[in-house]
């Protein structure tokens, strides 16, 4: 087994499980760093957030290396998925109840083509509402939550890929690579918006950060099995 020294720094790929948060995993191995490894006062960070209903790349840094968090998380990212089309939800994903269906009959494989031609290359983004954008020292989320209406300014963003890897409607599965910043729920939003009969987030999962693959991550409970079965 590798030899790791947090403390000097580490730098750990996991796959963060469904309906976790990025801190639930933080926060889980934290403390089994801590308290069965013996590194009492360790700190550990992440880079690039994942909402609760994807899985896939976290990046979790150790020690020293808490200071190379802003680099990581600058980096480029890619993420398979699906939308579903022919419904929205006020979270542009599954974290909120379908509030709208549309007929989606007119939906066919060259309008989908069409509409990730129009969502590839740099653009103007507007984050969503149930997002952790900060308006006026507050996070959008609270706004939303609170049912008040508020202005999120755009973002510029860079979608360098966007690849339809299956359409079995209402589902249209996808690849994209794109820049730090991106939120693919608006991507839902916006790409049903161009199909005219709306769309929703219901499958993601990030597949690469930069260098740094999924395929090379841990799964936390493997992971901590490591350090248990060499004592």
């Amino acid at each position: 087994m590798k030899e790791y020294n947090f403390s000097d720094g580490e730098v750990l790929l996991f796959n963060k499980p469904y309906q976790w948060t990025s801190f639930d995993l933080v926060n889980n191995v934290r403390y089994f760093i801590r308290n069965k490894l013996d590194y009492p006062k360790l700190k550990i960070g992440h880079a690039g957030t994942l909402d609760p209903l994807a899985t896939g790349l976290l990046i979790l840094c150790t020690g020293k290396f808490t200071k190379k968090i802003d680099d990581y998380q600058a980096q480029e990212k890619e993420y398979t998925g699906t939308f579903t089309i022919g419904a929205t939800t006020p979270s542009y994903d599954m974290e909120k109840e379908v509030d709208k269906t549309y007929d989606y009959s007119h939906v066919d494989e060259a309008l989908i083509k069409s509409a990730t031609a129009k969502l590839t290359g740099t653009f103007d983004q507007i984050p969503p509402i149930f997002s952790a954008v900060k308006i006026k020292g507050k996070r959008a989320y609270d706004y939303a939550r609170h049912n008040e209406e508020v202005v999120i300014k755009p973002k510029q963003i860079t979608v360098s890929e966007f690849e339809i890897t299956g359409i079995n409607l209402p589902e249209v599965h996808f690849r994209i690579v794109c820049s730090k910043g991106t939120y693919i729920r608006a991507l839902a939003r916006d790409f049903g918006e161009l199909l005219n009969c709306g769309s929703y987030l219901s499958a993601l999962c990030r597949t690469r950060i930069g260098e740094f693959k999924l395929e090379n991550a841990f799964e936390v409970e493997n992971f901590k099995n490591m350090f248990l079965e060499t004592k």
